[in-house]
């Protein structure tokens, strides 16, 4: 597919509020490719910290003007290396400022990037080094270099860059060079312009996906200049704000996220999750782009703190939070911005302006002696948060709303760079993910007919705009079956759209659990309302062909022996290991536990909206291993990996239903 040829397109039929927000932005609308930036950006903004790694080794801290610099030599000791336009080069590493400039000086050089993580697993990463043609390697560091060389002998690799100052090995088949020689080369070499244009391929980002062999998504820069052109009508940044960096910087969603506030002179702070608790105190930022994970973690890490109060103290929480639930639900109706009263009159928006005000002295009280607390964790300067890479549960929406945080819900996919949906400041619909960007079309489709649906319908996201990749690399069977002849994306996810055209997601096409009595469930929202649990940390439902749904639950264990406390229960096992696991000392599969799960799973999915006789959970078994990155179980974005974890617990839930 062919992005659009001028930037032009992307401030079409936009609001006067979102023209009038854009126009106190730094511009680069008459860009023609990503690297064109960062020299403006220099100029623009020059001494002000651009990136800031607190957890190198050593400290890192380079302002813009340093970072353009940088970039322009690692680019020019690329192309004084034979780094041609055009050239792929994998690009294997994480989180760091030398990753950024590698990123950039890659494309500089008028090279192509196929990125990944160096935690990956080594067959992928060589399937990405091999798939993508590279020439050449940049990795993290020489541990993942000797993962690799084994294989990338049999490559036609020339040339491997690391981006530590380790010594780089001379018995190669390839010319090896750590960070520092080649910035050094390249201030040796004056840097030879490359010609390049929206439809100039920037990247390959190879999807983990959760099920199949990754696939090559083709992004131009036209296609990443469409999220810095409009991202302005969501967010409007001050230069020298702070930004929290935590996700895989090398993931679409993170990538231009950091490429945008980067644009509008933002210092970005990077963090991991180990040190994000404190980096959220001591740097207090004023944003933060995170997956729904993220921000059910922090709202445990508070409702844990909760339960260690005195069972006073507990109470009056527990009144303030439920009194503030109805405030703001009531606010949402007054202001038309609730989902489920759409249709609300003037007589209903009245009476719900009436309760929110009578409501609000006690909301209030909560603010002084609660909330202003739990927002002191987190820094106290926090804006907007951006949530995306998957649903965030309906009552994590809720209590950031309730604590004075505003979460920002947005949607897309790697293939469509990723943004095309997002929730603006001024209409933030809680339960959607907002409006589309500028120059983005939607519709709803029939996922049998493919005709379209009317608004309220719910049926298959189709996808249309400037955003969208040129198709999958090497790969045109895939790219047809995602991309109609009219330019269409097919996103395999489920929704609808609201009368404001707000997209609400209800699942994923291909994750649809189909019962035996022929009843097609959506996994997401049940899993969503069980999470509200204090006692269930990880959930994924089952039971395809089945009688009924089934579950695996990693318990919240902290929380489980906090219950067991004030029940004045033993809940240990047999194992007299002083060694042991807190999962190995306490009996997951004693009756009581049994019994404490069954009531909290008919609760919270009885009392979800729209529950139905087969929405029920029928057997379910505790895991004590959580799903994590490490253990194969969730991709990079802390997204469960359905097919792998159904594999690996094949016998179990087997079991369960037998």
């Amino acid at each position: 597919m062919s992005t659009t040829k001028s930037a032009s397109i992307y401030l079409a039929n936009i609001s006067e509020r979102e023209r009038l927000a854009l126009k106190r932005l730094a511009d680069y609308t008459n860009v023609n490719a990503i690297p064109e930036i960062w020299p403006l950006a220099a100029k623009f903004f020059g001494n002000t910290v651009a990136l800031h790694d607190p957890h190198g080794k050593p400290e890192v801290v380079l302002n813009y003007t340093q970072l353009a610099e940088q970039i322009q030599k690692f680019a020019a000791g690329l192309q004084a290396l034979g780094v041609k336009a055009g050239d792929r080069i994998s690009l294997i590493a994480d989180n760091s400022p030398r990753w950024f400039i590698a990123d950039q000086g890659i494309m500089t050089a008028g090279g192509v990037d196929a990125v990944r993580s160096a935690q990956a697993e080594k067959e992928e990463l060589l399937f990405i080094v091999a798939n993508s043609d590279s020439t050449a390697v940049v990795v993290e560091d020489l541990k993942t270099l000797k993962r690799l060389q084994d294989r990338l002998n049999d490559l036609p690799i020339q040339l491997v860059i690391l981006l530590s100052d380790e010594t780089p090995p001379t018995k190669e088949n390839f010319k090896v060079l750590n960070f520092l020689q080649i910035i050094e080369v390249g201030s040796n070499h004056s840097l030879a312009p490359v010609q390049q244009n929206y439809d100039t391929l920037a990247t390959l980002i190879y999807t983990s996906g959760t099920t199949g062999k990754p696939k090559g998504v083709m992004l131009t820069h036209g296609n990443l200049l469409h999220q810095i052109n409009t991202f302005g009508t969501v967010l409007q940044p001050n230069v020298g704000e702070l930004a929290l960096s935590i996700l895989p910087t090398w993931h679409s969603y993170e990538r231009t996220a950091e490429y945008y506030l980067l644009s509008q002179g933002c210092s970005q702070v990077y963090t991991n999750l180990r040190a994000v608790k404190k980096d959220l105190k001591e740097f207090k930022p004023h944003y933060m782009v995170a997956v729904p994970r993220l921000w059910e973690s922090i709202y445990e890490g508070v409702q844990k703190q909760f339960r260690e109060q005195p069972a006073k103290k507990q109470r009056l929480v527990n009144f303030l939070l439920n009194n503030s639930d109805r405030y703001i639900k009531a606010k949402r109706i007054a202001q038309k911005l609730s989902l489920e009263h759409l249709h609300s009159g003037a007589i209903e928006r009245l009476s719900a302006r009436i309760l929110a005000s009578s409501l609000f002295p006690i909301h209030a009280l909560g603010e002084k002696l609660v909330y202003a607390k739990v927002r002191e964790a987190t820094g106290g300067r926090i804006k907007y948060v951006i949530s995306g890479g998957g649903a965030l549960p309906k009552h994590i929406d809720n209590f950031f709303e309730i604590i004075g945080i505003q979460i920002l819900q947005g949607y897309g996919l790697t293939e469509t760079s990723p943004v095309t949906n997002v929730r603006r400041p001024w209409h933030n619909v809680r339960g959607s993910s907002g409006p589309t960007l500028p120059a983005t079309e939607i519709k709803i489709v029939d996922p049998e007919t493919r005709k379209s649906l009317p608004i309220g319908e719910r049926g298959l996201v189709l996808l249309k705009g400037p955003q969208i990749m040129q198709g999958y690399y090497q790969n045109p069977e895939a790219t047809a079956k995602a991309i109609d002849a009219e330019g269409w994306f097919d996103s395999g996810d489920l929704g609808w759209l609201t009368p404001e055209k707000d997209l609400v997601l209800t699942g994923r096409a291909k994750d649809t659990i189909v019962l035996s009595n022929g009843e097609n469930i959506e996994p997401q929202p049940i899993e969503d309302a069980c999470l509200r649990s204090p006692y269930i940390d990880q959930i994924m439902l089952v039971g395809q062909d089945q009688r009924s749904l089934g579950a695996l639950i990693v318990p919240n264990l902290e929380a489980l022996e906090k219950w067991a406390q004030t029940q004045n229960l033993d809940l240990s096992s047999k194992n007299d290991n002083i060694t042991a696991s807190p999962s190995q000392k306490i009996d997951l599969e004693s009756k009581i536990i049994q019994e404490l799960y069954r009531k909290e799973l008919n609760r919270e999915v009885q009392n979800r909206p729209g529950y139905r006789a087969d929405d029920r959970i029928g057997p379910f078994k505790l895991i004590p291993e959580p799903f994590s990155i490490e253990n194969g179980l969730m991709t990079q974005t802390l997204k469960i990996r359905r097919h792998i974890v159904a594999e690996r617990y094949r016998d179990i839930i087997n079991a369960m239903f037998g």
